[in-house]
């Protein structure tokens, strides 16, 4: 046995961030991960020849620029690539609304659709970053305790209260109101354009088995602002694919010392008077170390890693009743020529051809009646889709004349009526997808070349998604800030002294951003500086 002052379980991106900020601080880092590769979601696999398809997020979003920066990844070889098109939501009955990064843009193409909602665009975008910029205020505070606060607790309070304050009085009691609010709701209040609602709604409902009238949801909305640049879904693609995410931060890690085991499997955690002491990997090997961190998801750590003998049985039964609710599926499809779109647009094709999403989702009320399949048990008939012509912006994935568009579908839920998810289930599950699209793109089916189908099956088992769900957990308003993972529990620490969690499963949820990661390696390193010679406290 060797020792570690931490070994991080995954080499996923929120894994991978923790371990370079630990190493960077001096530790002793190792990482171990199943898979052959790092980067968890952040995945590119050569799925038919020639072909670098994007099998986990085809997207790079959200990813913190704090991180970014501090983690020096623009200098590890990571070439982010983002167009200036966000969004083409084509309609049913002609035309589609093209949504930019720049708002005095976006206003123009709104226009044609309602002018009312052209007019008060700019004001939107300018309310929304304001909440956005409180709930980021949020998202870089690991919740205070509620039950059982003392002093430290108090003065964390304190110093949230007073971030809060510089944000102003104003924008902070409207994040509160904006909160708890549906999308729907929250859309309405601004626009009459079913166009331009359904478009926006669409992150109000991402990755979590709700429609779009269902609380919380314009929390969602907000959620997907924070460090996007904007109230529109800024798109970020890698040069190279994905798995470049992953490849650059196993380099940043590297570089600051953290050892990466790649192929090494977890089978537990070992814990000692109540402390974690290390773990050990199938085949027997152990590694000892002052503290464990997981990037797994809550469930999967302390109910499969962890002796249920050292956790409380109301712990258990906490954990037991996280919901996670997967409800998204990808499709990958290999095409001869790029999907045309019937709306005569010439801007939206050219968006399109520039790396713009397709967004199918040409209403809240289409939202909703892709969920209500959902809602008992089956696959949405039509469902709400996301699809990015990923060789737009980097032909490089792809044999010379050739596309890939990758494309994620929702809604699909992970636990179905009646059966599960057998080859008939994802077969007439891709057609769907093909279906919905090729409505709006008329050469689609005649362009397929090769077809690939991940269901939340597929998903969970690829890439570790508990249900399939690809945040650890679905982001409803019981299961985030003071109740991400559990209540109680929100500050990456565990009931195991020693063990730590720095996945999606935590504060502030999912996402490729990094957060999690750099907060959970944070609160280790004040931990260790508060207790020298440990790295853990049962403090929560």
């Amino acid at each position: 046995m060797s020792g570690y002052d931490a070994v991080v379980i995954g080499a996923g991106h929120n894994g991978l961030v923790a371990a370079a900020y630990l190493a960077r601080a001096g530790l002793r880092v190792v990482v171990v991960e199943r898979g052959d590769a790092p980067g968890g979601c952040a995945a590119s696999e050569e799925v038919w020849p020639g072909y670098r398809v994007d099998t986990g997020a085809h997207s790079l979003t959200g990813i913190d620029s704090r991180v970014m920066s501090e983690l020096g990844l623009p200098g590890a070889g990571l070439e982010v690539m983002s167009p200036d098109p966000c969004v083409v939501s084509p309609q049913p009955e002609g035309g589609a609304l093209v949504l930019e990064q720049d708002p005095a843009r976006t206003a123009d193409r709104i226009r044609r659709f309602s002018a009312r909602d052209a007019a008060r665009w700019p004001d939107f975008v300018a309310a929304m970053s304001r909440a956005s910029r409180a709930l980021g205020v949020l998202y870089r505070t690991p919740p205070p305790r509620l039950a059982g606060a003392d002093r430290g607790d108090l003065r964390e309070w304190l110093r949230l209260g007073a971030r809060m304050g510089r944000v102003g009085r104003r924008d902070a009691l409207e994040l509160m109101r904006l909160i708890p609010m549906t999308v729907e709701e929250l859309l309405y209040e601004w626009f009459e354009s079913a166009a331009l609602k359904g478009a926006l709604a669409v992150d109000g409902v991402r990755g979590v088995c709700q429609g779009p009238l269902a609380s919380g949801t314009g929390y969602m909305l907000l959620h997907h602002t924070v460090g996007a640049g904007g109230v529109v879904r800024r798109r970020r693609q890698v040069r190279g694919g994905m798995g470049a995410l992953g490849d650059a931060l196993q380099r940043v890690a590297g570089a600051a010392g953290a050892e990466i085991r790649l192929g090494r499997r977890v089978a537990s955690i070992h814990v000692k008077g109540g402390r974690a002491t290390g773990i050990e990997l199938a085949g027997g090997e152990e590694i000892a170390a002052s503290c464990v961190v997981s990037s797994a998801d809550p469930g999967r750590t302390l109910l499969g890693l962890v002796d249920p003998g050292e956790l409380a049985p109301e712990f258990v039964r906490a954990l037991d009743n996280i919901k996670y609710r997967g409800v998204i599926a990808k499709v990958h499809l290999a095409l001869g020529e790029p999907p045309r779109l019937r709306t005569g647009d010439d801007a939206a094709q050219a968006a399109v051809l520039a790396g713009a999403a397709i967004t199918v989702a040409p209403s809240i009320e289409y939202i909703e009646r892709a969920y209500d399949d959902a809602k008992y048990g089956q696959p949405s008939e039509h469902p709400v889709l996301d699809a990015v012509l990923t060789t737009a912006l980097d032909p490089s994935l792809a044999p010379e004349g050739r596309h890939l568009l990758s494309v994620a579908a929702q809604y699909a839920p992970f636990r179905l009526a009646e059966g599960s998810w057998d080859d008939a289930r994802r077969g007439a599950l891709g057609d769907a997808v093909v279906a919905t699209l090729a409505a709006y793109a008329p050469n689609l089916e005649d362009a397929i070349l090769h077809r690939h189908v991940l269901t939340p099956a597929d998903l969970a088992d690829r890439f570790a998604l508990p249900e399939g769900n690809i945040h650890h957990g679905e982001m409803t308003l019981d299961q985030v800030f003071f109740g991400r993972p559990l209540g109680g529990w929100a500050r990456y620490r565990t009931p195991v002294e020693g063990l730590y969690l720095c996945g999606a499963g935590t504060h502030p949820g999912g996402g490729l951003n990094g957060r999690p990661g750099a907060a959970a390696a944070a609160r280790i390193l004040r931990d260790r500086k508060a207790t020298p010679g440990r790295s853990g406290s049962r403090r929560k």
